[in-house]
């Protein structure tokens, strides 16, 4: 029989309650899995404080401490999650804390952060040298220690299959930190139980680590010039047909070298960028709802052969077409 884990996060004044909840009732829900088997609980959940007792979240909530850090063995520890929440900045100054990170670090299995809990790790020195990624809205804040190679438009860095990034990891914003969560237990105990897992909690299992952070329909501005705004809301119900850049000039009215800068300005990519990302997240919706074949979904979306379909995949999600439909499908 294995033995019992501990899976230690920490906990402090204003944490985001959800950075520390939503990873834990992860692993929570794998021991309750593993008991409709009949088999033993296989984590131990505990939360960690400056002292035991409880912190107001920023929710205003309380979450109870079941002891202090400063009086933890980190070797009886196998994972320590450090979460985020508008109190990261008080705690990037807790020199105990930080020293106390930096001994536990190399005696502990596993050590990630959830959402702006990387820059925690980061005051520490912990994340030098590492790729390392946060909450979209904290990257400047992280890119701010050079010696982090900063990963931006990802979930998470952990990699059971590199030492490294099987050890030290960080992942994004908040329901990033569940799909962590998953990858961790899939790794401890299988993709099968990882999958009634997520199942039970209605996630997806499991979203990539290289997966990009926010859907590109959802961060399509209106746009303060009303053609562009225009094009923005044509584009998705055309997507089989021609969207070079100058089929989107002349559907707009303007030049194409006009249409580069209003994207550049208004969205932030090119037009050819931002057309991919649109016809991928079409493609994935497809794909989710099993509503046609990957050469079918190649064709409306506008990817033509399911090749093309497959790198844009493989470029921006770090999936296949057919690896994602079995996963989410």
């Amino acid at each position: 029989m294995d033995a019992t884990r501990t899976i230690a996060c920490l906990v402090y004044p204003d944490v985001m309650s959800l950075d520390v909840t939503g990873p834990m009732q992860v692993f929570a829900s794998a021991n309750v899995e593993r008991q409709r088997q009949g088999l033993a609980a296989h984590y131990a959940l505990l939360l960690i404080g400056e002292q035991a007792g409880p912190f107001a979240t920023s929710a205003g909530f309380k979450l109870v401490a079941d002891a202090p850090w400063g009086s933890m063995d980190p070797t009886g520890l196998d994972t320590l999650l450090v979460p985020g929440g508008s109190g990261v900045q008080v705690q990037m100054h807790n020199r105990s804390l930080l020293d106390w990170l930096r001994g536990a670090e190399p005696q502990i299995r596993r050590l990630g952060s959830v959402c702006s809990g990387a820059l925690i790790l980061a005051e520490a020195g912990l994340l030098n040298g590492r790729k390392a990624t946060t909450h979209w809205a904290d990257l400047a804040a992280l890119s701010g220690y050079s010696a982090i190679e900063v990963q931006g438009d990802r979930l998470h860095t952990y990699d059971p299959t590199d030492r490294e990034s099987a050890h030290l990891f960080s992942s994004a914003g908040v329901t990033a930190g569940i799909d962590l969560a998953l990858a961790l237990v899939e790794a401890d105990l299988g993709r099968a139980l990882a999958l009634r897992v997520a199942q039970r909690l209605v996630m997806f299992l499991r979203r990539p680590g290289g997966q990009t952070q926010f859907s590109p329909m959802l961060a399509a501005p209106t746009g303060s010039v009303a053609r562009l705004a225009e094009l923005l809301e044509w584009i998705p119900g055309h997507l089989g047909e021609d969207l070079s850049i100058e089929a989107l000039a002349e559907q707009a009215h303007i030049t194409p070298r006009t249409l580069c800068r209003l994207f550049n300005l208004e969205v932030g990519m090119g037009p050819g960028q931002y057309v991919e990302r649109v016809r991928l997240e079409a493609a994935r919706n497809l794909l989710l709802d099993a509503q046609a074949s990957i050469a079918t979904v190649a064709r409306l979306t506008g990817f033509g052969h399911p090749e093309n379909l497959r790198r844009s995949f493989q470029k921006h999600l770090a999936v296949s077409p057919r690896d994602f439909f079995q996963r989410f499908g």
